[in-house]
């Protein structure tokens, strides 16, 4: 399933595929991202100058650094994509570029990072659990229906929400030991040298 996701909206567009040679993403992504940015609204108007470092500022921290194009067009959207080399085809590349959009390829074994994945992962256990499918033209017709469903009532997605905050409670219920990667579920009680013992037992009188 070849697919495109606005977190903030939660709309997908999709479309179901039986190959995934360039030809195929290339076409179906150009078509699909072409639409989007001509429905963008208008960005404001920046010199040559400061264009160009906005551009250049997502690039900031990356090993290795795409080419930008001489002369660029405001930049309209991100596209956050799988590392594969397929995306990285200068055709498409400078395509993406001549568009406004500029890529963003997760790291390697970071497939968590892209939103599109656990959208993916949605959309197919809805379509295919629980059902006795033959064809790979069933599969297909079961996941772009089920896309259609999920757009009439889309979630958005964002980083954090629930999950986020247990985790964050429970590593403050941790107490960590000497400094290391070591932790208790419980505070170890704190041995006190004499002269602390001292202290405490002069604030107590005062």
């Amino acid at each position: 399933m070849l697919a495109l996701f606005h977190p903030q909206s939660g709309e997908v567009r999709a479309r179901g595929a039986q190959s995934c040679t360039n030809v195929v993403p290339h076409g179906w992504m150009k078509e699909e991202l072409a639409s989007i940015v001509v429905a963008l609204p208008p960005r404001a108007d920046l010199s040559i100058e400061e264009n160009r470092k906005l551009w250049e500022s997502w690039q900031e921290g990356l090993r290795v650094r795409v080419t930008l194009l001489e002369k660029l067009p405001a930049l309209r959207m991100l596209l956050v994509m799988d590392n594969l080399a397929g995306h990285k085809t200068p055709e498409m590349v400078i395509w993406m570029f001549e568009q406004g959009i500029m890529p963003l390829h997760k790291p390697l074994s970071g497939s968590w990072l892209n939103m599109a994945e656990s959208i993916q992962r949605i959309i197919k256990r809805r379509a295919l659990e629980c059902q006795h499918i033959e064809t790979a033209e069933e599969i297909i017709s079961g996941l772009e229906a089920t896309v259609r469903g999920w757009n009439r009532e889309a979630t958005s997605f964002e980083w954090g929400g629930k999950r986020a905050a247990r985790r964050r409670r429970s590593r403050e219920r941790r107490h960590s030991l000497g400094g290391s990667g070591g932790y208790t579920r419980r505070a170890i009680s704190r041995v006190l040298t004499l002269t602390q013992q001292w202290r405490q037992a002069c604030q107590l009188t005062h």
